[in-house]
């Protein structure tokens, strides 16, 4: 069963104005007619209302509105939503439950790899990928900063960022 639409982010705009997209979330289907000029960004936040991915720059640098898109990683904010028909997208809701946190979740809590959060979902999805697509991750501070360096926090020194990557990576190799 597809989910109905919320009509917030194209409110305003004529029928004919729409275009149809159908695409997959976190492993849902959903078909909603959006405005040609929408960015990704916004419709998971406003048409899904799958707020966990963050804007924070809007240009592609910060790294805060990261999602896997067809098992890679992209910026939602430098995508447009007509440009994702027929995808499948992963975002940080799709990394754990509410009872259950993630690999990568758990480590950036025990690793305390966070202070305000903002930037935590892109720096989750990036570090899942790194971790999930790479069959010998470079462990060292250098490589993980690599990994990483398309990612921005303001709160951090990185330190524990880095600590919570070699960890996530004990938790998802310990059985």
């Amino acid at each position: 069963m597809l989910n109905q639409p919320d009509r917030t982010a194209t409110q305003g705009l004529a029928d004919e104005d729409r275009i149809p997209v159908s695409v997959t979330v976190n492993g849902e289907a959903y078909e909603r007619s959006v405005s040609p000029r929408l960015l990704l960004s916004d419709f998971l936040r406003h048409e899904l209302r799958l707020t966990g991915t963050h804007v924070g720059c809007e240009h592609g640098v910060c790294g805060c509105c990261t999602i896997r898109l067809n098992g890679e990683t992209a910026r939602s904010c430098l995508t447009l939503a007509v440009q994702v028909d027929g995808c499948e997208i992963h975002t940080v809701e799709s990394l754990g439950s509410k009872s259950a946190l993630g690999p990568v979740q758990q480590a950036f809590k025990e690793c305390h790899g966070l202070q305000c959060g903002y930037c935590t979902p892109g720096f989750l999805m990036v570090v899942t990928d790194y971790l999930e697509n790479n069959a010998d991750p470079d462990l060292t501070d250098a490589g993980i900063r690599t990994a990483l360096s398309g990612n921005l926090c303001r709160c951090t020194g990185y330190q524990n960022i880095v600590a919570a990557v070699r960890r996530a990576h004990k938790i998802m190799h310990a059985g």
